[in-house]
């Protein structure tokens, strides 16, 4: 295996392993001179067109949902013709998610700095941070600190802060680079595929921050300090959102690999009792309590349990909520947020909803869950994107999960949980409050 770290600065303690990403992480955002501090320099860029070779080493893959393994992407927009360009997806479009956001807010130059070696290992001219334009304090945080690497000479090429729009949709990468080509924030058909012909045509490497964030680091100490922990399979460490009925909801730093309900107990344990899990967020699904709980946290376990990793989403729900009311809450939100660019979204999403609210809140009606399932196969694998089939999939694993729970509300009606506050977290709701560990 090979053992390369592009600076000579001391790796942590073996002993100290966790938390990497947010180690020494502070109520304010960290500036320039403290980043330095914590983590040492930037590693010299004239030796960073090995650090292809280092990721693919290390096993890093992305963390922005799909899992694809991070070296090989960097090692095919490096092979392509002519100039590169760099995006940094920070548009967390998922809004059980906040690991993003707290990077971005708290620890910017540790994703700067990703963002800068990522760019000379593939030979990239141009580099693009994207947020959601909502986001004015971001925004404002964002160019500070890229202000503040420029006075220090840091960047080789001005790292440009953009602002996309706030729609779900937006923050998929094609939807990035369409918008980055002064088109609108949605989803084009591929191929070609942004490696192959992205921002103004050139070939363009879109990674999630957290994944830029693992590969400074990687770049300091190397590869084996990378799989030092998590799985030989899955390696390193990932930052999952927790919420839901746990005691102390918040963005957590775990080991890939860490079991679902140690996760689940690292948060403070179980507000109340739960009926299941929701993980991997609004494209991922929902699996029982029992069935979930030992469970580890990889993209293979997930999956074979019925899971998704996705990424990196936790939300426990209570057992007095109803997950088909909780459920059809996030399939309206889905269905108003489409691309509008195809008829799974335009009519297949909106009858999703309608169908799921009908079973949440009126029931009483025979037949009522197989009119939703009977939509399924006519919405999914026929998108221009996979929109329609994150929503799909979320509306199979209830089915899946809570059989009783759906055949109860089509003989009696709504239950009392439709009462209660809502549980999963949409972007009209308001602030919550987060622990950061």
């Amino acid at each position: 295996m090979t053992t390369l770290a592009l600076s000579p600065h001391r790796p942590p303690s073996p002993a100290a392993r966790l938390p990497r990403l947010l180690a020494g992480i502070g109520d304010q955002p960290a500036g320039l001179r403290w980043h330095e501090r914590q983590h040492g320099p930037m590693p010299m860029l004239r030796r960073a067109g090995r650090l292809i070779d280092v990721v693919e080493a290390s096993g890093l893959t992305g963390r922005g949902g799909a899992g694809f393994p991070a070296g090989r992407k960097m090692r095919s927009v490096a092979a392509g013709p002519g100039s590169k360009v760099l995006v940094a997806n920070g548009a967390e479009g998922e809004p059980a998610s906040l690991k993003d956001r707290l990077l971005l807010s708290r620890l910017p130059h540790l994703v700067l700095d990703g963002m800068t070696l990522a760019a000379e290992a593939v030979g990239a001219s141009e580099a693009y941070l994207c947020v959601h334009g909502t986001q004015h304090g971001l925004l404002d945080g964002l160019e500070h600190a890229v202000h503040e690497r420029l006075a220090a000479g840091l960047d080789p090429m001005p790292i440009q802060v953009t602002g996309i729009p706030g729609r779900y949709v937006s923050s998929e990468q094609s939807s990035i680079v369409q918008f980055l080509n002064g088109g609108p924030g949605k989803p084009t058909f591929s191929p070609p595929r942004p490696h192959e012909r992205g921002v103004n045509g050139h070939p363009t490497l879109v990674h999630n921050v957290e994944t830029l964030a693992h590969l400074a680091l990687i770049a300091r100490y190397g590869d084996r300090w990378f799989r030092g922990t998590g799985t030989p399979s899955a390696p390193g460490s990932m930052l999952v959102t927790v919420s839901g009925a746990v005691a102390r909801p918040g963005v957590y730093e775990i080991e890939m690999g860490t079991p679902v309900g140690r996760l689940v107990m690292l948060a403070g344990g179980p507000a109340e009792p739960l009926s299941g899990l929701l993980v991997g967020g609004y494209f991922g699904a929902w699996l029982p309590v029992e069935a979930a709980w030992p469970v580890p946290m990889t993209h293979t376990s997930l999956k074979a349990a019925g899971g998704a990793l996705g990424a990196g989403i936790v939300i426990a729900l209570p057992a007095s909520a109803c997950p088909i009311a909780e459920t059809a809450r996030v399939v309206r939100y889905l269905a108003e947020e489409n691309a509008g660019q195809c008829g799974p979204c335009v009519f297949g999403l909106p009858a999703l909803a309608d169908a799921l609210g009908d079973l949440a809140y009126c029931g009483g009606r025979n037949g009522a869950v197989d009119q939703v399932a009977a939509l399924l196969p006519l919405i999914e694998r026929r998108g221009a994107c996979r929109h329609p089939d994150g929503a799909t999939q979320l509306v199979r694993s209830l089915l899946r999960a809570f059989p009783a729970d759906a055949r109860r509300h089509e003989r009696t009606g709504s239950c009392g949980g439709v009462a209660r506050p809502p549980v999963l977290p949409l972007p009209r709701d308001e602030d919550r409050e987060w622990d950061f560990r």
